[in-house]
C-alpha cells in the first residue's frame, strides 16, 4: 500500500488522546466502609467489569475513528506504479495516406482515434505525435481535441525517428505506436530497449488500382500520346473505367483489364497544346481511394538557349533542333558578348586562343549558373587556355598537345549523362579514336567517358553554381570520328537538357524537387507557388538567367501549382503521392515480435489502452477508510445509547 499525502499519517500521534482518557476512566475505585452491603459484593463486581467492557470497546471505537480519518487524509492506494510516477504515455498516431483505408470498423484513422479517446484514462498526462505535429505533456482533455483534428497527410515519419522522439522524453510509462507498418520491416524496432505496445491497423480490402507514372509521345506535330502506366495489386480486374481530363474537361475515356500484379500502359491521343492540366481518373472501389487519380501538366514549349563559339558547329546544329533548343552559332570574331548572359549552355568548340574579353564574360556567366562545353582546338595555346581555366574553374591545367592516337575504350554508365541511354554495358562497342590529345590536370574532375590509357576524354567539373564539361581532344572530322559515334548525341543533348531543368511532367510530394524556372528577378524580386487553397514561397535561388526552386515538405497535397512572378503566372506543376504510399506491403508483426519481452503487438487499438489502463489503474482507498471512521462514530454512538452498565 502506498500514500498520496504519507505526511498526514503524523496525526496517527492523536491516538494518545483516547488512550489518555481511556487510563483516566480506569482509576481504582475508592472503598467507603457501609455497613450490612454484603449482600451488594457480587452485583458490584458485575458492575465493574460491564463497566470495563464497555470502555474498551469506546477505546477501540475512538482510536478507529482517529486512525480512519488520518489515513484517509493520507489517501492510501495500490498501484504498480510508485507514488512519486506520474503516468505519461506516449502515442504516436500514424496519419499517413494509407491509413485512410477502410478497416472492419470504417476509416481506420478515424476508429484508431474514437478508440482512443473513448477508452482512455483522465490520470495521467500524454504525449501525441502524428505525421504533421507533436503535443508535449498534454493532459487528456487536451488529448481529445487534439485527436479529433487529426487527418491524414502525404508526410511520413521513419521509425527511427518515431523512436528518436520516444527516446528523447526519458519519462513515459507506456509507449504506444499505432500505424499499419506499411513498408516497414520488423528490423527497424530491433535493439530498443523501450517497451513498446505495437498496434498494427490492417486494411479490410488487399486488392489495389493505382495509376503508377504518366509518360509522353510525340505522334505527329499536333498531336501527342498520354501513356498511363496502371499497376493492379490484387486480384485480376476486368472492364475497369480511366478516364483523361484537361482541368475539368473530359477528353477521353477508355476501358481496360488486367492481370493479377500487372502493369499495363494505357495510351491517349490528344491533341498538342498548352498549358495542360492533365488528369487521369480511375473508376474502381478499392483499398487505397487516393492513388486512383493522378495529375501532370504540359507548359508552353521552353526552349533551352544554347551558344557555340567556334568555327565548326554544324554537328552541334543537328543536335541542338530548334523544337527544344534556341541555338545560336558565332565565329570567335563574329561573337556578341550581350547575348551571353541570357544563354544556359556555351560551348566553345575548338578555339585556338582564347581572349581576355571572352575570358572575363564567360567567368561571370558560369558564376551566374550557366554551363559550359570546352573542346580544344588542333592549335590550342595552352598559356591561354590555363589562363582560361585558372579564372573560370579556379584549379587544373593542360599540358601542350600530343600527336597520339588512341581509342575511347570507357563510358562511366553510371553518370547521369547516361542515365536511360543503354539497356545493358556494351561490350562489342565500335570504339572512336582520337589523334591528338592534350593532358589534363583536375583535382576535382569525374570521368564521363575515358581513353584506352586511362585518362579522361570527357571530364565533368562541378563548380558552385554550375558544370564545366571538357573534352581532352579536337573532335572535328580530321582529329577523331567521334561526331559519327552514337555517343555524340546522348553527351551534347544530356548535357543541354541539364542545363535548364525544365519543368517535368508531375512531381512527388514529400520528396525533394528541382524546378528550374526561365526567368530574370530583380533584386526585391521572389517566385511563390500557390494553388486555390495554399501559397508557400519555396526555396529558390536567382540566376542571371534563371531561378532554381526547391521543394519538398511543402506542399503537403496532390494537384495542380502555378509558380507565380507577384501576379504573373509562369508555368504550372502537378504534384502526386509517393509510389510507396499504394503498396500493400505489411510485416506479421505478430510473428516477428512474438517472443520479444519489450514489445506487444495488437490489432486492437481498444483492447490495448484498456490493457495499459488495467495496468496502471491505481485502486483509491481512502473511501474504505472514509467509511470505518463513520461506521466506528455509529458503533459509539450505539454504546453510549444501548449498553447500559
Amino acid at each position: 500500500m502506498q500514500f498520496k499525502h504519507p505526511e498526514f499519517l503524523y496525526f496517527l500521534s492523536l491516538l494518545i488522546i483516547p488512550i489518555l482518557v481511556h487510563l483516566f476512566q480506569l482509576r481504582k475505585f475508592k472503598k467507603v466502609p457501609f455497613t450490612n452491603v454484603a449482600f451488594l459484593e457480587k452485583l458490584v463486581i458485575n458492575n465493574r467489569k460491564s463497566s470495563q467492557i464497555k470502555k474498551w470497546l469506546l477505546l477501540c471505537c475512538r482510536l478507529l475513528l482517529i486512525g480512519g480519518i488520518v489515513i484517509a487524509f493520507a489517501q492510501p492506494f495500490f498501484s504498480n506504479q510508485s507514488k512519486e510516477t506520474i503516468q505519461h504515455t506516449f502515442i504516436y498516431l500514424d496519419n499517413s495516406l494509407s491509413t485512410s483505408a477502410n478497416g472492419s470498423s470504417g476509416n481506420m484513422l478515424k476508429t484508431a482515434s474514437q478508440e482512443l479517446i473513448e477508452h482512455g484514462t483522465e490520470t495521467g498526462d500524454y504525449s501525441l505525435l502524428t505525421n504533421t505535429n507533436f503535443f508535449r505533456n498534454i493532459s487528456f482533455e487536451e488529448l481529445k481535441n487534439n485527436l479529433k483534428k487529426v487527418k491524414n497527410t502525404s508526410k511520413q515519419l521513419s521509425t527511427k525517428d518515431v523512436l528518436l522522439k520516444i527516446a528523447s522524453l526519458k519519462n513515459t510509462t507506456e509507449n504506444v505506436i499505432v500505424s499499419d507498418f506499411q513498408n516497414i520491416t520488423p528490423d527497424a524496432f530491433e535493439g530498443t530497449a523501450t517497451n513498446l505496445s505495437l498496434v498494427q491497423l490492417i486494411p479490410e480490402k488487399r486488392n489495389n488500382l493505382s495509376v503508377d507514372s504518366v509518360y509522353i509521345n510525340q505522334n505527329e506535330a499536333n498531336s501527342l500520346v498520354v501513356n498511363a502506366i496502371i499497376k493492379n495489386q490484387g486480384n485480376p480486374k476486368e472492364n475497369i473505367a480511366v478516364a483523361l481530363y484537361n482541368e475539368n474537361k473530359l477528353l477521353s475515356k477508355q476501358t481496360f483489364s488486367i492481370q493479377e500484379n500487372e502493369e499495363k500502359t494505357i495510351p491517349f491521343s490528344i491533341e498538342k497544346s498548352s498549358p495542360f492540366k492533365g488528369l487521369l481518373e480511375i473508376n474502381f472501389n478499392d483499398t487505397y481511394p487516393f492513388d486512383n487519380t493522378f495529375y501532370f501538366s504540359l507548359n508552353a514549349d521552353e526552349r533551352i538557349n544554347v551558344l557555340a563559339i567556334g568555327d565548326s558547329n554544324e554537328f552541334l546544329s543537328r543536335i541542338y533542333q530548334k523544337d527544344e533548343f534556341n541555338f545560336n552559332s558565332y565565329s570567335l570574331q563574329n561573337t556578341n558578348y550581350n547575348l551571353i548572359d541570357q544563354q544556359q549552355l556555351i560551348i566553345l568548340n575548338e578555339i585556338d586562343k582564347i581572349p581576355q574579353s571572352l575570358v572575363t564574360s564567360i567567368s561571370n556567366f558560369t558564376a551566374n549558373g550557366g554551363h559550359l562545353i570546352i573542346i580544344p582546338s588542333e592549335n590550342s595555346d595552352s598559356n591561354s587556355y590555363n589562363v582560361f581555366l585558372k579564372n573560370v574553374v579556379k584549379t587544373g591545367s593542360i599540358n601542350p598537345k600530343k600527336n597520339d592516337s588512341l581509342k575511347i575504350t570507357t563510358i562511366n554508365y553510371n553518370h547521369p549523362l547516361f542515365k536511360n541511354v543503354f539497356d545493358k554495358k556494351v561490350n562489342n562497342f565500335q570504339y572512336p579514336y582520337i589523334t591528338t590529345f592534350y593532358a589534363t590536370h583536375f583535382s576535382n574532375a569525374s570521368k564521363v567517358i575515358g581513353l584506352e590509357n586511362n585518362q579522361n576524354f570527357v571530364s565533368q567539373l562541378n563548380l558552385s553554381t554550375s558544370k564545366v564539361y571538357w573534352f581532352s581532344s579536337p573532335i572535328n572530322k580530321t582529329q577523331s570520328n567521334f561526331t559519327n559515334s552514337p555517343l555524340i548525341v546522348p553527351v551534347f543533348y544530356n548535357i543541354g537538357q541539364e542545363s535548364l531543368q525544365l519543368s517535368k511532367l508531375y512531381y512527388r510530394l514529400q520528396q525533394t524537387n528541382t524546378i528550374e524556372v526561365n526567368a530574370q528577378l530583380s533584386k526585391d524580386d521572389i517566385l511563390s507557388i500557390n494553388n486555390n487553397e495554399n501559397s508557400f514561397i519555396p526555396l529558390q535561388q536567382t540566376y542571371q538567367n534563371k531561378v532554381q526552386l526547391t521543394t519538398n515538405e511543402l506542399p503537403e497535397n496532390r494537384g495542380f501549382y502555378t509558380v507565380y512572378k507577384k501576379d504573373t503566372p509562369l508555368q504550372t506543376i502537378a504534384y502526386n503521392t509517393k509510389k510507396s504510399e499504394s503498396k500493400l506491403q505489411f510485416p506479421n508483426l505478430q510473428n516477428a515480435f512474438s517472443s520479444d519481452q519489450n514489445i506487444t503487438v495488437s490489432n486492437s487499438v481498444k483492447e490495448t489502452v484498456k490493457k495499459i489502463t488495467q495496468k496502471n489503474k491505481v485502486h483509491w482507498l481512502w473511501k474504505w477508510f472514509l467509511g470505518l471512521a463513520i461506521v466506528s462514530l455509529l458503533l459509539e454512538i450505539l454504546i453510549l445509547k444501548y449498553f447500559k452498565v
